[in-house]
């Protein structure tokens, strides 16, 4: 049988956000988020993701889980582990939808889970984060992301992706206190077009995270926050936990100069099952 990805993980263009990371009170958490999901997909216009925690994931569908992959239990150096059972992501064209279903989400949730963290996010002059800078400019295309984002068929987890999300608060008065040709030396990117720097410093973003060397990745990054607080939500999706820990781990151990202007708030890694693993649970 094929196995899917869920739909949600590829839909770009969507204008507004949630992330609702939700920690377990009960037993059936993984059979109520599938019944949330199924048959509700879109509903009102909305993309609905759902993921779990590991371990959690594997002890419902161990025949169905891919090895080795884990929750983010330990800390990276500064980045803090913040890992949740489970993560609903819900994407649409508005807020209002969005903040519905929701509420209707946590509402038929509210025996087995309760909200641990919650985060909105919209899009930023098209493409760019809320540094200035074109972001995700080496994400693969859509014909070439699920051969990247999803596990093969025939693997254990077949249709599903490890899912790394964490929330990264930007210091925007330094930032912003530095010139444009100083950013692009913290970025090792132009700024105007996102070209790669030719001398760019060994301490980069761009170097200290180059998908060339640990492997590539398919991000779905967004800006969250208000005015005076603010800064991305990392959603990076890999078929592979070790391509995405190896990145963390050169970002730390480098250091990045990027962490000079931006840190970590959470960190959690998700196990997002195809639409046919979920389906197994939805009753």
């Amino acid at each position: 049988m094929v196995r899917n990805p869920q739909s949600g993980i590829f839909a770009l263009g969507t204008a507004s956000h949630a992330y609702l990371e939700l920690d377990a009170t009960g037993d059936g958490l993984v059979a109520a988020v599938a019944a949330l999901r199924e048959p509700r997909t879109t509903m009102g216009g909305v993309n609905l993701v759902a993921g779990f925690r590991p371990e959690l994931w594997r002890a419902a569908a161990p025949d169905d889980a891919p090895a080795g992959v884990t929750g983010f239990d330990t800390p990276v150096g500064t980045m803090p582990a913040t890992q949740h059972d489970a993560v609903l992501w819900l994407s649409g064209s508005a807020y209002d939808v969005i903040f519905e279903v929701s509420r209707m989400a946590i509402r038929e949730l509210a025996g087995v889970a309760t909200v641990a963290e919650e985060t909105s996010s919209w899009p930023y002059m098209h493409d760019r984060d809320l540094t200035g800078f074109i972001d995700g400019t080496e994400n693969p295309s859509l014909v070439e992301a699920p051969g990247i984002a999803v596990i093969g068929e025939g693997a254990p987890g077949a249709g599903g992706t490890v899912l790394l999300l964490q929330k990264w608060v930007h210091e925007a008065g330094a930032w912003e206190a530095l010139s444009d040709a100083e950013q692009e030396r913290v970025i090792g990117r132009r700024k105007s077009d996102s070209e790669e720097l030719a001398d760019k410093p060994a301490d980069s973003h761009v170097a200290s995270t180059d998908q060339d060397r640990f492997g590539k990745i398919f991000r779905r990054n967004m800006p969250y926050g208000t005015v005076t607080d603010h800064g991305t939500m990392f959603v990076g999706f890999c078929a592979d936990q070790t391509i995405l820990a190896a990145m963390l781990e050169s970002m730390v151990e480098t250091p990045d100069a990027l962490m000079r202007y931006t840190h970590p708030l959470t960190g959690a890694y998700y196990f997002v099952p195809s639409v046919e693993s979920i389906r197994r649970f939805a009753g």
